[in-house]
């Protein structure tokens, strides 16, 4: 399988409290199988785990091996699966791009070096160890973390590693969709923001590495469907009230942001791990807002 699009849901990880886990919480695998099932039922063609929503980083190694081996088991043949492999060099990435491929992942997703301002040879390098592995590698542009961009110029050298078949767009310039279809046309380019997707996938993009679609699933994926078959209209008018919610992923709060709006649906957000504390009370009441007027334009406040 090279195909990678669609909607992949980057999944959010759930914590239940014990004492004696990291910051006093414990990954909680049954609730997160159940939700990364719950998405795939709800229309969604996949899920993610190990990104920065699942809060990778501050998972020990067991932990971040066992909830991609929890996705994976949980999705089963119903959808598929594309692994966060990100580390702070190549090394780092390739080990846990070969854990993904013997634990049945479907692909990869990887950061350029997390900890280090990679040049434009060292870029290069990192992706060819990932993608030496075998998997489908969708490589992914953060230049806000990583502060290394991946230029449609150098997406088309990164184009060319074999196994490479996509890349995550998350630097929100959506003129760079067609750049980066002109100038490498064998790479899928993936919506990584939500606050832009629409426009992402009006402009061709084939799929959307999501953040939001942790609460309102079924709602994203018949957005996708409309975006993809021409149904503007319709699509816009699902689109603009969801907005302002969306617009979380792309602030430095987006897992508390999305996390809360689980929470106002029903679902198991909770508390994130450090680094991460909890929303301030400016921030908390803004999401609410947000998330009250989707909740109302989607018919369930």
């Amino acid at each position: 399988m090279s195909d990678l699009g669609g909607v992949v849901v980057a999944a959010a990880l759930p914590y239940r409290e014990d004492d004696r886990a990291p910051a006093g919480l414990a990954v909680d695998y049954d609730a997160y199988a159940e939700h990364c099932r719950w998405l795939v039922e709800n229309g969604c063609r996949g899920v993610g785990p190990n990104g920065s929503l699942g809060e990778y980083s501050s998972l020990t190694d067991e932990e971040r091996r066992r909830v991609a081996r929890t996705a994976i088991e949980a999705v089963g043949d119903a959808g598929i699966v594309v692994v966060g492999v990100h580390g702070p060099g190549a090394h780092q990435a390739r080990h846990w791009a070969e854990a993904a491929a013997e634990d049945g992942a479907d692909g990869v997703l990887c950061l350029p070096p997390t900890l280090y301002r990679a040049n434009r040879g060292e870029v290069l390098a990192h992706f060819e160890a990932v993608a030496s592995v075998g998997l489908p590698v969708m490589v992914y542009n953060n230049p806000f973390d990583t502060k290394v961009d991946l230029t449609p110029d150098l997406l088309a050298e990164i184009a060319r590693i074999d196994n490479v078949v996509a890349v995550k767009e998350f630097s929100g310039d959506v003129r760079r969709v067609l750049e980066i279809r002109e100038r490498a046309p064998g790479l899928a380019v993936i919506g990584g923001a939500d606050d832009v997707v629409l426009e992402s996938l009006l402009m061709g993009a084939t799929g959307w590495f999501a953040g939001f679609p942790n609460v309102f699933p079924a709602e994203s994926a018949r957005l996708f469907e409309l975006a993809t078959t021409g149904k503007l209209d319709e699509a816009k008018a699902l689109y603009e009230p969801l907005v302002a919610a969306f617009r979380w992923d792309s602030r430095t709060e987006f897992v508390q942001a999305i996390k809360l709006g689980m929470d106002l649906v029903g679902r198991r957000g909770g508390p994130c791990r450090p680094p991460r504390g909890p929303l301030s009370d400016v921030h908390r009441e803004q999401v609410r807002t947000d998330m009250g007027r989707a909740l109302a334009a989607l018919g369930v406040a």
